[in-house]
């Protein structure tokens, strides 16, 4: 039987092309969207050839709202499987002081990746079937000095794909939530990453193929991180406001 397409949504990141890559190799269609969609000529050239399936290229902007349903039914085909890979880390310091910047990363993290997604469950329900996988991250888990503008937006995200999951699980769709952990991408370029709880976008997008096969809920690609943050999330308030992390 013929595969039907994977949608990526973020497909210029280093996660993305590694899951376009797991996916192809898998015999799927892929569908590449990202807001500069002509950079990726080379990228649908390669998997193209490589796997000898189609692949599609799409202009998607996740922040700009008003044109999320005209993208998916302008899509050549509903897919099958839609991964969002959109995200933004940037700096905790520039977010504390420039709000503009700070409301950006939270609409790359949050608002535009929930938004398509819920376009996307709208149609899978009506059709009866498919998978929505959404990148979250650990950081959205529990609030820390360092990064809580970052987190803040992950754990709103990954509370939308909990909810989502519970409204579409009766109606044959699944709903998959990924938790990286620290991954080195140029992304983290540059940052001291401490090797034993660090990926890397091949590793993930290995995982998120064997979650969507085994149609599991949340995935940790670092098994380690679902007991740290289990962890981390029993210090009580009292303690935890006094630790750098």
């Amino acid at each position: 039987m013929k595969k039907r397409p994977v949608l990526i949504l973020g497909a210029r990141s280093d996660i993305g092309k590694a899951t376009a890559h797991a996916f192809a190799a898998s015999g799927h269609p892929v569908q590449l969207a990202a807001r500069n969609a002509d950079s990726l000529r080379a990228d649908r050239s390669d998997i193209a050839l490589r796997y000898d399936v189609e692949v599609t290229l799409h202009k998607f902007d996740a922040l700009d709202l008003s044109s999320l349903t005209t993208f998916v039914e302008c899509l050549p085909e509903l897919p099958q499987i839609a991964i969002c890979v959109v995200g933004l880390l940037g700096d905790q310091g520039q977010y504390e002081r420039y709000p503009d910047t700070a409301s950006r990363m939270i609409r790359s993290n949050f608002e535009g990746p929930a938004c398509i997604l819920g376009v996307l469950a709208n149609r899978y329900e009506e059709r009866g079937e498919g998978t929505l996988v959404g990148i979250s991250s650990v950081a959205g888990e529990r609030g820390r000095a360092t990064n809580y503008f970052y987190g803040s937006a992950k754990a709103g995200f990954t509370a939308f794909l909990s909810g989502l999951r519970n409204r579409l699980t009766r109606k044959g769709v699944h709903v998959v939530t990924v938790l990286p952990g620290f991954v080195a991408t140029r992304m983290t370029e540059g940052m001291e990453l401490p090797a034993p709880l660090t990926t890397t976008p091949d590793w993930v997008a290995k995982a998120v193929l064997e979650a969507v096969k085994r149609k599991r809920d949340v995935v940790y690609v670092k098994p380690v991180w679902r007991y740290i943050m289990a962890i981390i999330r029993c210090i009580p308030e009292r303690h935890f406001k006094t630790q750098n992390l």
